[in-house]
């Protein structure tokens, strides 16, 4: 997914740019409604997360591999604002040092690795957790749904641009073809690990997951106290 330098041309990377540095401007503004004592800490950790796993990359098909994006996981964490702000972040750290996507093709990146998963991941859970029954089970279902859709949506939304601005000799369908087919499966990945790790969060602190809160109750700390205020147990009888 990463695209790099000379593969879309000057001014449809310049437009690229711009609507990357008007997403992460919006995003800066909005994070700031989002950022508390719990979100502020746990952001660090999800970019650092995001960061590690786009490193690793796991076979799809013929001969291809694919790797998390991290745009649905990041704002159903810690907020879409702050998740966009995260995957940019990460992004922007990879073209720097290790030259994973091109600088000039960092605006095309960000616009469809962070400010479309985002939209279209976050949007579609916010959507399922209003028709499903309010549960651990249901949350962790949209989360897997959401992660699965946003990463083809990136796809077609490289494809447009690419259709654009591409400076490649392949035909657009190939193109669409091939981006597309591909990060369904590679969709399919992200959804799993978007799940296991959205339910791994919940089964031990539901109020960090940003995208859960007032939808679950608090996990309850019974302590020996409040248990001898019930009573103690009555003794069995031989």
């Amino acid at each position: 997914m990463h695209v790099p330098d000379g593969f879309i041309d000057a001014p449809v990377s310049v437009a690229t740019g711009a609507v990357a540095v008007a997403g992460v401007a919006v995003a800066l503004r909005g994070a700031r409604r989002e950022l508390d004592d719990r979100t502020a800490p746990l952001a660090g950790l999800t970019a650092a997360f995001v960061f590690a796993a786009q490193m690793l990359n796991f076979p799809v098909a013929s001969g291809t591999s694919g790797h998390l994006l991290g745009g649905t996981l990041a704002a159903i964490l810690v907020g879409p604002y702050t998740g966009v702000l995260c995957v940019s972040v990460v992004l922007l750290m990879q073209a720097l040092l290790f030259a994973d996507g091109g600088l000039t093709a960092l605006g095309t990146n960000i616009t469809t690795m962070a400010l479309v998963t985002v939209v279209v991941g976050y949007g579609l859970f916010r959507l399922l957790l209003r028709v499903l029954p309010e549960s651990r089970t249901s949350v962790s279902v949209s989360a897997f749904i959401a992660a699965v859709v946003s990463v083809p949506a990136a796809a077609v939304a490289f494809t447009a641009i690419y259709a654009v601005g591409g400076t490649a000799d392949v035909s657009i369908g190939k193109v669409a073809t091939a981006m597309i087919g591909v990060h369904v499966l590679i969709g399919i990945g992200e959804a799993l690990i978007t799940a296991v790790t959205v339910s791994s969060v919940l089964a031990v602190r539901p109020d960090l997951v940003y995208g859960a809160r007032g939808l679950l109750k608090p996990l309850e700390l019974r302590t020996g106290a409040e248990q001898g205020a019930d009573g103690p147990a009555e003794p069995s009888r031989a």
